[in-house]
């Protein structure tokens, strides 16, 4: 077996390796969320600290991983001998093992994860066999989610039940089983593939964010010891026995400490004033930062936790716990959490004045030196208005004679678009109907693998069909459901010389903010077409990254003719290649134009290219005279027609 690349190897990664560390020491800290570009070392890194983690003593012959000293009272296996073999009365027989590091594919099935009952053996043999999962496997040890961000929802439900009562259960068919699962979290994650859902970050105790390396000698020794390592790698592991041996000594010594470090009512006081001050949610992060601050002082050895333990640990715990709207990128907040440490110090009145001064204020260094000069800092607010600038005609047939962006209003709650029918082997998600693992019962059938959710109806008439009281194998039915799936939405934006009044083109994208919100909220795939000028360009391929979709929208531009044959063209070939990588997954075309096209094909030529497609057109045609150009493009599409003024679904209740 190769060993894993050992931990005190690792170089730079400062912040990644202390949190790591330091929910090793502490794991109600609630685990570490790594957000990097690929190639960064993170899944490297959390592997290796599994080699570090404590051994745990378990209950022998245990599926659970039992402890000893305090047996899971509801575990499946038990009950335990609850004898006393041992003088700290815990109970045999024992042994003593390292702490698990357990991997979630992101593909796994429910039954993967919390683990099976045996339906045909309960039913057929009156047998009741289950099948641990993951969550089983990662008690009293660290679960790991690479690309986390990934994650289907209904397993994030799972892992969210079980972070917040450290326990799993399984309810199906009247069979009732649970058993503990406590575990450290680690996720792993890439945010160009899109954001986890909000609920799950703000479960992870700490986030760090990781970077490759800039300087060149750092780089370089990164390659020599990985290049090490693979040529050798017991050879590599060897070398750095020693280190990783005095790290995981240390982790011992500092989880015995815990319990002796003492929180001042002073330093509990600042950590409240502090998430006061940056505006965080609810009381978790005053939790994770006290936490956090006292492994901190237990890692350094001290019993007392001090302003700097409090700072670090908030520099950790509180950068992910303040977005407001689930499209901001996280990450944005650092400046203002630095303010809130800067305005919390032990002594204020050594301060200098805020505004400017060195050490003090908002232009201060995260160390209270004075922050290096990056020039004046850009105003927030709205984008300057373009008629602050000279610009070519919006109709001159120009790529280049763009407009500047108009800003984008506030979103609001769109009318729910549907794709109609139901989708079979799609995404879960929120948006449209079709069969899945769980949702409304609507039907019964025979099952085609591992029966995991028995329709008891259908399976008794079966048995009573051919006269028997007993119920067989060959009467088990499954029960069929039919849930919400998530689907693959493509915004097709006409952003040309028609559409470039200002007021008419905000009106517009925060129309497509508010669909790139619900697209969020549903779990969909995204992508993005525009077309002006000479033809059409896909500005955001399809991905589950909506926050890069909200900043393309937001640097839109405008201005030329209107090829809008091209746009369609565009979206035919985009869905066709997604439709080979994705079979499954269903989309949803979303045309938001004033059908004018002044340039290019008729578009209605083109509609049959994207025959059997589910499609809406947003018509932002406005004024007094209007020609429906856009309704006839709905009509040939085959799709609905909804007018822009008609997609607020809150104005439109309030109106009637």
């Amino acid at each position: 077996m190769i060993p894993p690349y050992p931990f005190s190897a690792v170089v730079g990664l400062a912040d990644l390796r202390l949190a790591l560390l330091l929910t090793a020491v502490s794991p109600a800290i609630g685990g570490v969320l790594v957000r990097g570009e690929k190639g960064t070392a993170k899944s490297t890194v959390v592997r290796a600290l599994a080699g570090l983690l404590p051994e745990v003593d378990v209950v022998e012959g245990c599926r659970f991983a039992c402890d000893p000293a305090a047996p899971d009272a509801s575990c499946p296996d038990g009950p335990h001998d609850t004898a006393p073999e041992g003088p700290d009365g815990s109970v045999g027989p024992t042994l003593r093992r390292r702490s698990k590091l357990v991997e979630l594919p992101v593909g796994a099935t429910e039954d993967r994860v919390i683990g099976a009952l045996d339906l045909q053996r309960a039913l057929g043999d009156g047998v009741k066999a289950y099948e641990p999962g993951l969550l089983a496997a990662a008690h009293r040890g660290v679960l790991y989610v690479d690309e986390v961000n990934l994650l289907p929802d209904h397993l994030v439900d799972l892992l969210l039940d079980a972070a917040a009562m450290g326990r799993a259960h399984v309810e199906r068919d009247g069979v009732s089983v649970q058993h503990a699962a406590r575990f450290l979290l680690v996720g792993t994650m890439n945010p160009e593939e899109g954001e986890p859902r909000p609920q799950l970050v703000d479960r992870f105790g700490l986030v760090v964010s990781v970077a490759a390396p800039d300087d060149p000698g750092q780089r370089a020794e990164v390659v020599r010891r990985r290049l090490a390592y693979e040529a050798d790698p017991a050879g590599f592991a060897a070398r750095w026995t020693a280190e990783d041996a005095a790290l995981a000594t240390r982790i011992a010594i500092a989880r015995a400490r815990l319990g002796d470090v003492r929180l001042p009512d002073t330093e509990l006081d600042r950590i409240a004033r502090i998430c006061l001050s940056y505006g965080v949610d609810g009381l978790r992060a005053d939790i994770v930062v006290a936490r956090a601050a006292i492994a901190l002082a237990a890692w350094d050895g001290r019993d007392e936790v001090t302003p700097a333990d409090v700072a670090d640990a908030a520099r950790l715990a509180l950068p992910h716990r303040r977005r407001r709207d689930p499209l901001d990128p996280p990450g944005t907040d650092e400046q203002r959490l630095e303010e809130a440490l800067a305005e919390n110090r032990p002594d204020p009145d050594d301060d200098p004045p805020p505004g400017g001064g060195p050490g003090g204020g908002p232009d201060s260094g995260p160390d209270g030196g004075p922050a290096p000069d990056s020039g004046p800092a850009p105003e927030s607010g709205p984008a300057p208005e373009a008629d602050a600038a000279p610009e070519k005609s919006a109709n001159d047939g120009s790529a280049n004679g763009a407009r500047q962006p108009a800003p984008v209003g506030a979103a609001y709650r769109p009318k729910a678009l549907r794709v109609p029918g139901r989708g079979v082997g799609g995404p879960a998600g929120r948006r449209s109907a079709a069969y899945a693992r769980t949702g409304r019962v609507v039907g019964a059938r025979q099952p085609a693998g591992r029966l995991t959710s028995v329709h008891l109806p259908a399976t008794i008439r079966a048995a009573a069909a051919r006269g028997s009281r007993r119920v067989g194998r060959p009467d088990l039915r499954e029960a069929v459901h039919v849930g919400r799936e998530a689907n693959l939405v493509l915004f097709v934006v006409d952003a040309s010389g028609s559409m470039a009044a200002r007021q008419r083109m905000r009106t517009v994208k925060t129309a497509v903010l508010s669909l790139l919100r619900d697209a969020y909220q549903r779990r969909d795939k995204i992508g993005m077409i525009t077309f002006r000028g000479a033809g059409a360009q896909a500005v955001l391929e399809p991905t589950t990254s909506h926050e890069v979709g909200v900043a393309k929208l937001q640097d839109l531009r405008t201005g030329g003719r209107t090829p809008l044959a091209a746009g369609l063209q565009a979206a035919a070939r985009t869905l066709a290649a997604e439709r080979r990588r994705d079979p499954h997954r269903r989309p949803l075309l979303v045309v938001v134009t004033d059908g004018r096209a002044t340039a290019g094909v008729d578009p209605l030529t083109v509609a049959p290219a994207l025959a059997g497609t589910a499609a809406v057109v947003v018509d932002c045609e406005s004024g007094p005279v209007r020609l429906g150009l856009a309704r006839k493009l709905a009509s040939a599409l085959d799709a609905d027609h909804i007018p822009l003024d008609a997609l607020d679904a809150i104005t439109i209740r309030r109106a009637a």
